[in-house]
């Protein structure tokens, strides 16, 4: 068989996603200037494209699947199969939003005050189909980046994607409605996905792609701790339910083993040593797979 060709989004999230696929088990090199990566899998040929043009290139045909938002999928009405959400970005482990935004000083309050004004952005047709559901005619031009720097001189109005906010504040923009979320999708061409080989590799790459981020949040903690205060300790850390129990030598102590978010074990440690844990070791994990 052929490598399965797979679409990578270039840009600010080629890092990531690099890092993403690393953790999943898959390392990708790529050159400082070439666009078409190394990856340790005889079975895959990737290539970085930009996110906006994947939709595309996979309902053709030309890509086998690939990782790009569903923002562009619904910009560019593409016909393909949707296998799973990765929710990650470039900066933070979040769901993106597509806002409409104007100037802080502005007269603007809501949609419907922007008939017969101009609006900057990268999606246009999801912006006029966001206009015409609130019966608001305006001039939606497409911008090629910078688009925040845009009002009140060029355009009154902007949609913007968003993941922090940092941007549009620094702009001195403010936001009057969010258009829609979006998150990273894995895509593939509906000829492609009635290939049952096709099928099997992608879904163990979007399930092991899975099980990495949701590693990035949770680690794993093991301990010994007195048999008698097994029950006390779970009941009162509902954290730490479900945990693997193993017998020592000691009849009267038992080790215990669970994963659990991240941000709750700096309370949990101190607590566990009050009821009488010891040799309390914290890890971190590659990937968690449900």
């Amino acid at each position: 068989m052929n490598p399965i060709k797979i679409g990578l989004p270039a840009g600010s999230l080629q890092e990531s996603t690099i890092e993403m696929f690393k953790k999943a088990g898959w390392t990708i090199s790529v050159g400082s200037r070439s666009y078409v990566p190394k990856i340790d899998d005889p079975e895959l040929a990737a290539r970085f494209i930009r996110a906006q043009e994947i939709p595309r290139y996979v309902e053709s045909g030309k890509l086998d699947f690939g990782l790009t938002g569903a923002d562009w999928v619904l910009e560019n009405n593409a016909e393909v199969v949707e296998v799973t959400r990765l929710i990650y970005a470039k900066r933070t482990r979040s769901i993106l939003k597509w806002v409409l935004a104007v100037p802080n000083d502005s007269k603007i309050k809501t949609v419907k005050d922007l008939a017969g004004k101009k609006i900057a952005t990268e999606i246009v047709n999801i912006t006029g189909k966001y206009l015409k559901a609130n019966g608001v005619k305006a001039d939606v031009e497409f911008s090629w980046g910078a688009t925040e720097a845009k009002p009140p001189e060029l355009v009154d109005a902007v949609v913007e994607i968003t993941e922090t906010g940092s941007s549009l504040r620094a702009n001195n923009l403010r936001i009057i409605d969010t258009i829609m979320e979006s998150a990273t999708v894995i895509i593939v061409n509906k000829r492609s996905w009635k290939n049952k080989a096709i099928r099997k590799k992608v879904e163990a790459l979007a399930m092991l792609l899975q099980g990495a981020l949701e590693a990035e949040t949770k680690v794993g903690l093991k301990m010994n701790l007195p048999r008698n205060k097994l029950e006390k300790i779970i009941k009162a850390l509902p954290a730490l339910k479900k945990p693997t129990i193993s017998s020592l030598s000691d009849p009267e102590w038992i080790a215990i083993e669970v994963i659990i978010d991240e941000n709750v074990v700096r309370n949990i440690i101190p607590e566990l040593k009050e009821y009488g844990a010891q040799g309390i070791i914290e890890y971190p994990l590659n990937k968690v797979v449900y």
